[in-house]
């Protein structure tokens, strides 16, 4: 098998184009990651404490009456962004595919139904998040900060939609699965840069303290925003939207062929067919999500998402300062770095084992070793409790692999596998409500949180007091994971997005996947000629091949027997 990823010998053109084009706009994964990551050290920072609180109470460390954050107050500030993106995240597929009723299409053609795209909806997300962000730097209390926290995760909520599936429609196939883990690349490197921001300006006795680290956010969005001015629409979107000779120029700036090459345009006629098969099936509504096969890829991709969350990572991002404050070690902020760093690094593996592994086994590694090092620290922690130096740090160093395990695995594979398993058609509605199930628990364990892990009596309200148990709750749904890939994940690895429905349409248990080998054209299919709403993907398949051999004349098949067939069906 070898350790590259070598590029097929049938793959034609050039997939550099499209994996600089992918990269590129994984680097919204920056804006993602910089604005979860920040919030965690703005709250523990002395001088937004002083700025933003309106209780006192002893201080747990002095005992002296101190201006403090509420755990109400602190679950506000946290959440309010998650249920941003929430909403956000639902957001995108009306902004980017807008259904019309059969009248306005018979009225104005089938190209009224869409009118931003993947690459116009990005830029439209963008402008909310820098609203947002704006509303956060001007922020003197409270409520205005939570305002801007809102609509910043409300344009954040729209990219993590949008940007899997840009990338999942631009690569090629057989690189497809390392561009889209890209966009959770670029969100530990958000992570790490908060990190440091949040250090660099922790001890500041002024606005600069809790301003500079949410002013920097401006940046990386005009940096996105004025790329994606220069960027091609996906081809798969125009096809959509009935666009078929600017999706030939989108693939051709993409695979860097000319647009009347064969093998450019044999690739855009299985897309079209694809979608052609897909639209004779019947019409595309949130309704229809929930309907056969579809509703189990649809389950398959919120329960992956919210899964992600559960795994805890985010208790480590969101509260990791606040927690190790609290639970008595020392230099939280530098384990929040170092935390962050590791989280980078991690995130490298995952790109290549992705590929070389494969989606389903790359996702049971994680489960496993997650589980482990979950119970490993919540162990520890009861045991040995912080006092004891040694457990302090070997808590530290399991946390750190631990982190390991997730950034290389349910990091980024959770945006490959929702990126690639849904029909174009569904497409966008699908993943904006894969997406909206991540941020619905990303919002409930930022919510939860500092009622699960606060200990300090003289702050209400009181919390559960935790601790180090929490993490045998971020276990025990790591284990919970193992049992979900095994059963739902579908191995997709080296399928084009048309041959991942043939999967689907085929293979009935996830743990045969791996086995299946694509044999359908969608173009042979839609020269059938036949109702395919009245036959499954099979039999559609057997009729076009048994149409190839009388044109042929290969098996003897007659033109009566193909007749009967198609009246029987």
């Amino acid at each position: 098998m070898g350790l590259m990823i070598r590029k097929p010998d049938d793959a034609v053109g050039s997939a550099v184009p499209a994996i600089i084009i992918g990269l590129f706009v994984a680097f919204g994964g920056v804006l993602y990651g910089y604005d979860t990551g920040t919030i965690g050290g703005i709250l523990a920072m002395p001088y937004f404490i002083k700025e933003f609180a309106t209780e006192t109470g002893p201080d747990p460390e002095t005992g002296e009456i101190a201006p403090f954050i509420t755990s109400d107050q602190s679950s506000e500030i946290v959440s309010i962004l998650s249920a941003g993106t929430f909403f956000g995240a639902l957001t995108a597929s009306p902004a980017v595919i807008p259904e019309l009723d059969n009248e306005i299409l018979t009225r104005y053609g089938k190209n009224s139904g869409d009118y931003l795209g993947r690459r116009m909806g990005l830029m439209v997300s963008i402008i909310v998040f820098t609203f947002g962000v704006i509303l956060q730097t001007a922020a003197t209390e409270i409520p205005l900060f939570v305002a801007g926290r809102f609509f910043a995760g409300y344009g954040v909520g729209m990219l993590s939609a949008l940007i899997p599936m840009y990338q999942s429609e631009t690569a090629p196939k057989w690189i497809r699965g390392a561009v889209v883990g890209a966009y959770q690349l670029a969100i530990t490197i958000g992570l790490f840069l908060a990190a440091i921001v949040d250090n660099a300006t922790a001890d500041r006795d002024d606005t600069g303290s809790y301003r500079i680290p949410v002013a920097v956010q401006f940046l990386w969005g005009i940096i996105l925003f004025v790329g994606l001015i220069f960027l091609p629409e996906t081809p798969r979107y125009l096809i959509k939207k009935g666009q078929p000779e600017k999706a030939a120029k989108s693939l051709s700036r993409l695979r860097k062929l000319d647009t009347d090459n064969p093998a450019l345009r044999s690739e855009l006629k299985e897309i079209t067919a694809n979608h052609e098969y897909e639209l004779s099936l019947g019409k595309a509504t949130y309704i229809d999500c929930f309907k056969g096969g579809l509703f189990k890829r649809l389950a398959t991709g919120c329960l992956l998402q919210a899964l992600q969350q559960l795994t805890g990572v985010n208790f480590i991002f969101y509260y990791g300062t606040s927690y190790f404050t609290s639970a008595g070690f020392s230099d939280s902020f530098i384990i929040t770095v170092i935390t962050s760093c590791v989280n980078v690094a991690s995130t490298f593996p995952g790109l290549y084992l992705v590929e070389k592994w494969g989606r389903r086994n790359l996702l049971m590694f994680g489960a496993i070793g997650m589980f482990v090092c979950q119970y490993i620290v919540a162990i520890v922690g009861t045991v040995e409790g912080t006092e004891n130096i040694p457990a302090q740090k070997a808590a530290i160093a399991f946390i750190c692999i631990y982190i390991f395990f997730f950034a290389c695995s349910w990091g980024p594979c959770a945006w490959v596998v929702t990126g690639e398993i849904f029909p174009l058609k569904v497409r966008a509605k699908s993943l904006s409500m894969t997406t909206a199930s991540n941020w619905l628990l990303n919002w409930a364990i930022a919510y939860a949180t500092p009622y699960l892990v606060n200990n300090n009596p003289g702050q209400p309200p009181q919390g559960v007091d935790l601790q180090s148990k929490i993490f045998f709750i971020w276990g025990s749904c790591c284990a919970l994971c193992f049992v979900f890939v095994y059963v739902l994940i579908y191995e997709t690895k080296g399928l084009s997005l048309e041959q991942v429905d043939e999967l689907y349409a085929k293979v009935s248990r996830a743990w045969n996947s791996s086995k299946f080998v694509p044999t359908v054209s969608f173009q042979d299919v839609q020269g059938t000629d036949v109702d395919t709403r009245k036959m499954s993907l099979t039999e559609a398949e057997g009729m076009a091949e048994r149409k190839r051999s009388l044109a042929s004349g290969g098996d003897g098949v007659r033109e009566d027997e193909l007749s009967s067939t198609e009246e029987k069906i």
